[in-house]
């Protein structure tokens, strides 16, 4: 067998059966390696954060629920900030109170596409950014789904009042973090899969 057969014969070093290739961990600072290994672990990164988003949001209302709601606002910052039990039907910030279940549906949806985004998930920076997301949107369906006044329109609990600002929760501002970081990471354009491109 002459030197132009091996090298068609030859397959290249970083494909594996699947037609991975290691492109996606050099562009996001892995270096060689096992594409799917590395797909594992920015899942596990994932999970990581949107399971602490999560239990921060849960632990959080209900801390509120037991101890602040039916009672005189708690002042932080003075006027500027303050904690105060609020139930909100609508989206984040209170927008759309009329359309509870509209939204709680929307948040099922949200949920179920990152969680098929997982599966080809390489970039640590997405996996940070698609937890948040994940947290703070199972945080409000869990109270769209158990809280009063019914299933899908329970009304989530909000605590964090600015001044000037709409009431909110650990969830929203999980939700707000994680897309602006994807805004960020498009901008810059990082994709999920670990591959830069260009504009």
């Amino acid at each position: 067998m002459n030197e132009a057969e091996r090298t068609i014969e030859t397959p290249d070093d970083g494909a594996d059966a699947a037609g991975d290739t290691p492109r996606a961990s050099a562009a996001a600072g892995e270096g060689p390696g096992d594409p799917r290994r590395l797909g594992r672990r920015r899942v596990a990164v994932l999970a990581g954060v949107a399971a602490l988003a999560y239990v921060l949001d849960l632990i959080s209302k209900l801390m509120v629920v037991e101890w602040l709601e039916h009672e005189e606002p708690i002042e932080i910052a003075g006027e500027w900030l303050r904690l105060e039990a609020v139930r909100n039907g609508g989206a984040a910030f209170g927008i759309g109170e009329a359309l509870t279940v509209v939204f709680s549906l929307i948040a099922a949806v949200v949920i179920v596409v990152i969680i098929r985004l997982a599966k080809r998930l390489y970039s640590t920076p997405w996996a940070v950014a698609l937890g948040l997301l994940l947290g703070g949107a199972l945080g409000n369906l869990t109270d769209r789904l158990f809280r009063a006044p019914g299933v899908l329109e329970g009304h989530v609990v909000d605590f964090i009042a600015p001044k000037y600002f709409a009431v909110f929760n650990l969830a929203d501002s999980a939700i707000v973090c994680g897309g602006i970081l994807i805004v960020l990471l498009s901008f810059r354009g990082l994709d999920p899969d670990g591959t830069v491109h260009g504009d």
